[in-house]
């Protein structure tokens, strides 16, 4: 019998049929939105929490502490109750209502704070007192190994090997980051694609951090080619996927898949996947789909 961890992953491929204008490209979102959290958190949540367990780093009893912009926050929420552990989380004042109230139902206790950047810094002096334990994604390797492990063998086995180019936004950079090591020793030819939010864009999940903030799990070698994505693209790509393609997803896979469309129009031929990184659902209450 299955519980919520074994849920975990396996997520769904589908193919872009109608927003793709190259018939001689293949365009593939994968639908993290299907993992139990709702998101491609899910898998380093699991991986961060499971591991650090298994390490003897993570002892019973104590409380974890985590800075995040959303999905990895309902994540760890859902996976540190499975392991009857406390949590507290930190978020950006502007995060939708739907994400804090998820990770309030899920037991962990919320703290909001002006940005990302201060979020980070309190969890961090928090951690470091000792009343805490500090998960830290941005720099922890868990979180770029989970997809070493899960992400990257379920695209390489679901496209039959055929991948050429993989795009994914980058935020924490742990999604792209373990991807790339997976599917490079596969295949060093395929195309590792990350996207950053032009200058000024706000969207949520796809950052373009300070240099001093720059998650330390992040090395720049693995990572073929970087575009910079608009707010308005990402927002209206969003809003296509679930309009034409039936695929309701936040606005970082709108940014994504804005990324692969751009990329399918410069191909001869080639195999594109994206990773749509959630639900649609987690913006309601934002002008996403307003």
């Amino acid at each position: 019998m299955s519980t919520i961890i074994d849920l975990v992953g396996n997520t769904p491929l589908v193919e872009i049929q109608k927003l793709n204008t190259n018939p001689n490209v293949k365009i593939y979102a994968k639908l993290e939105g299907n993992n139990p959290g709702g998101s491609v958190k899910d898998r380093a949540a699991l991986n961060m929490i499971q591991s650090g367990i298994e390490r003897g780093d993570i002892k019973p009893g104590v409380k974890l502490i985590e800075a995040t912009s959303g999905n990895t926050g309902i994540a760890l929420a859902m996976i540190a109750r499975l392991f009857d552990l406390e949590i507290e989380l930190i978020m950006p004042k502007n995060s939708t209502r739907e994400r804090t109230q998820t990770m309030e139902a899920f037991g962990a206790k919320v703290i909001l704070l002006d940005g990302i950047e201060e979020c980070r810094d309190y969890a961090e002096e928090k951690g470091a007192s000792g009343e805490y334990f500090l998960l830290n994604q941005f720099a922890n390797a868990d979180n770029y190994l989970a997809h070493y492990k899960s992400t990257g063998p379920e695209i390489w086995k679901d496209t039959n090997h055929k991948i050429t180019h993989f795009v994914s936004s980058m935020g924490t950079t742990g999604t792209i980051m373990g991807t790339s090591m997976y599917l490079k020793e596969q295949d060093s030819a395929v195309q590792i694609v990350g996207c950053q939010p032009t200058e000024g864009a706000s969207i949520p999940g796809i950052r373009r951090w300070p240099e001093a903030y720059l998650p330390k799990i992040f090395d720049a070698t693995r990572v073929d080619r970087v575009m910079d994505v608009s707010q308005e693209d990402a927002t209206q790509t969003a809003r296509d996927l679930a309009k034409v393609e039936g695929i309701f997803a936040g606005m970082s896979s709108g940014g994504a898949c804005y990324a692969a469309l751009e990329l399918a129009k410069e191909l001869k031929e080639g195999v594109i996947v994206f990773i749509a990184c959630d639900r649609g659902d987690r913006y309601l209450s934002s002008d996403l789909f307003g």
